[in-house]
């Protein structure tokens, strides 16, 4: 199916973020997860979808101005607005308190160690919510940080996910551990593929840099080491499409073993 395109962007403006196209939009609207000072819509544009953006946003009380195309052409630069731009408060990282106080029995996070391409932390933070994940960890240096080419690829999928950023990858490592949870790193080269491991049990699941991959005290307090088999002659996958690889493995497991306990042997602790 043909996905309306997206985009995001964050001004230094006084009023606060600027967010456009129908998509990103809407999911901003329906999650809730932030204010929504006023909705700007093209004036003539007739589409069904902006007419249930002014309608969600009259019933939340939003005011909504129409206005000329120009408007939104000078407003984004010409960019593929659809006809619709909001104003809403700037997109906040969580603590990570906010992920450990709401686990779930058996959760699935994700660690980014040094993700530097925006478009891949953004893929990445999609998948995720399109998996269920109940949050990302990002370290506070050498990582790409919620900006405008994240937020528009990630087309809405921020509205949906915590993600937190920690000093230390290490120390959040071993403090999820003492609550029961098993780190599963992926990187290429591991004898272990991906797809020999169970994962039905408390999961924080580790993808590193684009090109250096995990660091190495990362790498070293992890439980597992997984990769992702390339019989091809190229050896290695993009890191976000690695990380949608794996989490739909996760699902797939989860659906179809039920019933029975998980086999852990883990590479120690």
């Amino acid at each position: 199916m043909k996905e309306a395109s997206v985009a995001y962007d964050r001004r230094s403006s006084e009023e606060g973020d600027e967010l456009y196209g129908i998509h990103s939009v809407m999911e901003c609207l329906m999650a809730g997860s932030r204010n929504v000072e006023k909705i700007y819509i093209q004036k003539t544009s007739s589409s069904r979808s902006l007419s249930e953006i002014v309608h969600l946003g009259r019933k939340k009380g939003i005011p909504i101005r129409l206005e000329p195309v120009a408007f939104f052409d000078r407003r984004t630069n010409g960019a593929n607005h659809q006809g619709v731009l909001a104003i809403c408060s700037t997109q906040k990282y969580r603590e990570l308190e906010d992920i450990l106080s709401n686990l779930s029995s058996c959760p699935v996070l994700v660690i980014l160690d040094s993700i530097e391409d925006p478009r891949n932390l953004g893929a990445i933070i999609r998948s995720c919510a399109a998996c269920g994940v109940e949050g990302v960890i990002l370290p506070k240096d050498h990582s790409s940080g919620l900006t405008s080419a994240v937020a528009k690829t990630a087309a809405g999928a921020l509205d949906h996910i915590i993600v937190v950023r920690v000093n230390n990858l290490v120390a959040v490592m071993k403090e999820l551990k003492g609550k029961g949870i098993w780190i599963v790193g992926v990187e290429t080269g591991q004898e272990k593929h991906y797809n020999e491991l169970d994962y039905r049990m408390p999961l924080a699941i580790v993808f590193g840099n684009e090109g250096k991959g995990i660091r190495r005290l990362v790498r070293e307090t992890c439980d597992f080491l997984v990769s992702i088999p390339t019989p091809g002659k190229i050896h290695s996958l993009n890191v976000s499409v690695a990380a949608g690889v794996v989490l739909y493995e996760v699902l797939r497991q989860r659906s179809v073993r039920k019933g029975s306990e998980p086999k852990i042997q883990p590479l120690g602790r």
